[in-house]
This record gives structure tokens, C-alpha cells and sequence, in this order.
């Protein structure tokens, strides 16, 4: 089974991706984090969250209270055994600075979130036949 980690703080997005996800036709659990010091605990298997897997993707929002997705993205980039988990930064944000220090930081993918319901579920569309289709994801080695 696939192991997604949706890091959204607006609860708005989190219940449209949620929808899209439901139509996912590959086996998979969405985990959500709703700011960057959760999600670091969920992928570092910290505090609570020690018994949770180790995600097959990371879906960051970039705009997150108490650390914002680009320090999550660094931290999870820099660690040698979660570098090679794929990031996509999912946020509002088309700002050329944040895509290439998005990219810079060593994000997988940069998308910026859909407008309504119809392109959530083109978009999880995408992420499934790209990510989880043709796309071999690196193996975990912890």
C-alpha cells in the first residue's frame, strides 16, 4: 500500500484532495499534517507519531504556520535516508521565486493548486498515472 503525506494547513484543500484521492485507483493511505512541525514528527517518526510509515510521496504546501514548506523540504532533503522520497510542492504560490527555490531545494515537482473540484481530481489524476503509473519510486532503505 502507497503512503502519501499531505502537509495542508487550509482544511478546505485537505477535504477536495481528500475526494480526488478517494477515486485513486492504486492501494494507498493519505496521511495529513496541517503544519510543517507535524509533518517533520510524521516523516522523522517523532513524538506520536512513531508507529507511522515512512511516506512513498510527500504533497507540501508551501505557506504553513510555525514552519513553512521550504524548511520542510530542506530537512527532509538533507537527511540521507529521506532524500530520495519524492517531494511535490503542491501550494497557490506561482511566484518564480518560490518554484526555483523550490527547485533549488531539490523538489521532485512544483504544481500549483487547482481552482475547483474538477481540476483537484485532474490533478490527483495526474499524480497517480505520473507517480505511482510508468514512474518507479526509489526503494525505502529504513
Amino acid at each position: 500500500m502507497l503512503q502519501i503525506l499531505l502537509v495542508e494547513d487550509n482544511p478546505g484543500d485537505v477535504r477536495l484532495l481528500k475526494e480526488a484521492f478517494q477515486e485513486f485507483k492504486t492501494a494507498h493511505k493519505l496521511h495529513t499534517a496541517v503544519n510543517g512541525e507535524e509533518a517533520l514528527d510524521f516523516i522523522f517518526r517523532r513524538h506520536n507519531h512513531t508507529d507511522k510509515p515512512l511516506p512513498d510521496l510527500i504533497l507540501l504546501d508551501i505557506n504553513l504556520p510555525t514552519m513553512n514548506g521550504h524548511q520542510v523540504l530542506n530537512a527532509v532533503k538533507k537527511a540521507p535516508q529521506l532524500k530520495r522520497i519524492p517531494v511535490v510542492m503542491l501550494t497557490s504560490s506561482n511566484s518564480d521565486a518560490d518554484v526555483n527555490k523550490a527547485y533549488d531545494e531539490y523538489a521532485n515537482a512544483y504544481v500549483q493548486k487547482p481552482s475547483n473540484l474538477n481540476d483537484f481530481f485532474d490533478l490527483v489524476g495526474i499524480i497517480e498515472r505520473f507517480w505511482f503509473g510508468a514512474v518507479r519510486l526509489p526503494q525505502k532503505t529504513s
